[in-house]
């Protein structure tokens, strides 16, 4: 199983509003500490936000924060939010398969079988235990955070 870059942002980003929670974060913060693309950590910030997970704030000295509880949130459901349906083999998806093994073939039974067991993990992970080395976490990012560029292309 892989999940895809976006799913893996989507959850770096949500583990990085656990640590820094109740602080308002922002997407630079996001860009700056796993060094991702902007664009890629707006949009994603955009779908969390829709999808309840943040609480995004708009304009200067906006941001984001969790919307709830990180004990509330299901590393299964974001991962669901984020890829869709994990279709690993084209026979997954009825609406485009073309083989003709369908209902017979035991290599998709073992694909389903195992691409269910995937999710069953996730499904008892929350944003909590994923964040739950906080301090661990923070020690990491510190040298990064502290690397901000001032004005005048000054490190502070």
């Amino acid at each position: 199983m892989k999940l895809t870059a976006y799913s893996n942002y989507a959850l770096r980003t949500l583990q990085l509003a656990t640590i820094k929670a109740p602080e308002r974060i922002r997407v630079d913060d996001v860009v700056r500490v796993h060094r991702l693309a902007r664009p890629h950590i707006v949009k994603i910030v955009h779908e969390l936000g829709r999808a309840g997970y943040l609480e995004t704030i708009r304009g200067r000295g906006g941001g984001f924060r969790l919307a709830r509880p990180a004990e509330e949130v299901v590393i299964g459901d974001v991962v669901r939010l984020t890829e869709g349906p994990l279709n690993l083999v084209e026979c997954f998806n009825p609406d485009t398969n073309t083989c003709p093994l369908i209902g017979v073939c035991k290599l998709s039974r073992a694909l389903r079988r195992a691409t269910q067991a995937f999710m069953d993990v996730l499904d008892t992970l929350t944003l909590a235990e994923i964040a739950s080395n906080k301090d661990d976490l923070l020690t990491r990012i510190a040298p990064i955070e502290a690397n901000i560029v001032a004005p005048l292309g000054r490190t502070r």
